[in-house]
C-alpha cells in the first residue's frame, strides 16, 4: 500500500555541532536529493500558503507544484 507522507517544515533541523565536530543539517521539507541531509530544496517551500497542501511532482522543488484537497481521519 503506498502512503502519502506530509511535511510542513520550511527549513532544516540543526543537530548540535558540538556533538557531531560540526553543523549537520536534516531534511525537514522532504525534498532534499541528499536525504537525510538538507540540499536547500526547501527554498522551493517559501511562497505556500498557510492551510493548503502542496504535491510536488517527483517530489522535485523545481517540478510543477499542485494544491491537493487533504481528507481528516479521525483517531480510530
Amino acid at each position: 500500500m503506498a502512503r502519502e507522507v506530509t511535511h510542513d517544515a520550511h527549513g532544516p533541523e540543526v543537530i548540535d555541532p558540538e556533538d557531531h565536530g560540526g553543523d549537520i543539517y536534516v531534511c525537514r521539507c522532504g525534498l532534499s536529493d541528499d536525504k537525510p541531509f538538507c540540499d536547500g530544496s526547501h527554498r522551493g517551500t517559501t511562497d505556500e500558503e498557510d492551510g493548503v497542501d502542496y504535491k510536488y511532482e517527483n517530489d522535485d522543488d523545481e517540478a510543477p507544484r499542485h494544491r491537493i484537497a487533504t481528507i481528516e481521519l479521525e483517531d480510530a
